[in-house]
């Protein structure tokens, strides 16, 4: 490969060659001979990745339980009709691996570490196979604790009774917070430095969510979190059944949910309903709405699944089959199915956007 007429080409001008392929590619150059792998991470090719615009971010699949032998973590390219891309995770010297969040082309798992055994977060780049376990945790932790993850490098792992907060840069322990939250956080996210949670405040009998808020800063306060709430809102919480929280784009924050036909306490939904609050006027308005026909499949289920982020929402739900995908990324909203799961692809679906990137260092 050294010999190849590729390499008679000026350093810049083979750099600008391989910055436009795909992420997917560029992976695969790597590991075609010693003198690929050396160009692509060199400073100066890695310099000029950072300097153009981030690939489009991928909607990656939770498995349903720890992987083993051969951990894979599946993504869907949103801006294609039907590209599933796969990231093999076997670099990682840990068995038991769960993918639960990402940021800025960085993946979190759980991992269950071999001595003494205890569960651990894990940051890595599975472009890169660089990776950096965090300091460990207890089980407990990765059964009930949601992860957020937010630049820079701010980890947080949030349960109805505490919060732990991990960044790297100021410190290489968790600190751990009371989180005296009413009920265990729904959906909770994490935006630019606040985090925002659904907590249930009603009765065994009839479920009330109310909106919470805190900041990072805040989270050691005898009272971290503050109910969001105006007057001007009415009953934007109880027309939406079993709502959920997604990251919007910048500032803003999508609720989701069943439309309710009525406030009756077995309320049927007429479809799935797309609100989203802006974090600086904190005014509510309609994203979207699935379409009837698309709704049809939903309803035969009890329950579904909401992940994605920005302006792609995902949808799973059990015996569909496929992932409903709300794309506003155009001038006009578009709803349109996702074929081609992977696995039998008929039970309910979680995910997380993931930004792959080349760049990025645990």
């Amino acid at each position: 490969m050294e010999s190849s007429p590729l390499y008679l080409l000026p350093q810049d001008t083979l750099h600008q060659i391989l910055s436009r392929l795909p992420l997917r590619q560029l992976a695969i150059c790597k590991s075609v001979c010693r003198s690929l792998l050396s160009t692509l991470s060199s400073p100066s090719f890695l310099l000029l990745l950072s300097s153009l615009p981030p690939p489009p971010p991928l909607l990656a699949l939770r498995p349903h339980h720890p992987s083993s032998p051969t951990p894979l973590l599946h993504a869907f390219d949103p801006s294609s009709t039907h590209l599933w891309l796969t990231f093999p995770l076997s670099f990682l010297p840990f068995p038991s691996l769960h993918p639960v969040a990402s940021s800025l082309g960085l993946l979190y798992l759980w991992a269950q570490a071999h001595s003494p055994p205890h569960k651990t977060l894990i940051a890595c780049n599975p472009l890169t196979q660089a990776h950096r376990p965090l300091p460990h945790l207890g089980s407990a932790w990765s059964r009930h604790g949601s992860v957020l993850v937010g630049p820079p490098d701010h980890v947080l792992v949030l349960t109805e009774l505490a919060a732990l907060y991990y960044s790297g840069s100021t410190n290489n322990n968790w600190l751990k917070f009371s989180s005296n939250l009413p009920s265990k956080p729904r959906s909770p996210i994490l935006v630019s430095d606040s985090i925002l949670a659904l907590c249930d405040v009603g009765s065994p009998w009839r479920s009330q969510w109310k909106l919470f808020i805190s900041t990072i800063s805040n989270l050691q306060s005898s009272q971290p979190w503050t109910r969001l709430e105006k007057h001007e809102w009415g009953d934007v919480f109880d027309i939406l059944k079993r709502p959920r929280l997604v990251k919007g784009v910048g500032k803003k924050v999508l609720m989701i949910g069943g439309l309710k036909s009525s406030f009756s306490l077995n309320a049927t939904c007429s479809t799935i309903l797309i609100l989203r609050l802006d974090l600086e006027s904190l005014e509510w308005d309609e994203a979207g709405r699935m379409p009837a026909e698309m709704f049809r499949c939903f309803q035969e289920s009890s329950k579904f699944k909401v992940f994605g982020g920005g302006n792609r929402v995902c949808f799973s739900a059990k015996r569909i089959g496929r992932l409903a995908l709300w794309d506003c990324e155009a001038a006009k909203a578009e709803w349109r199915w996702i074929d081609g799961v992977p696995g039998n692809g008929d039970g309910l679906l979680r995910g997380f956007v993931f930004e792959a990137r080349l760049t990025a260092m645990p």
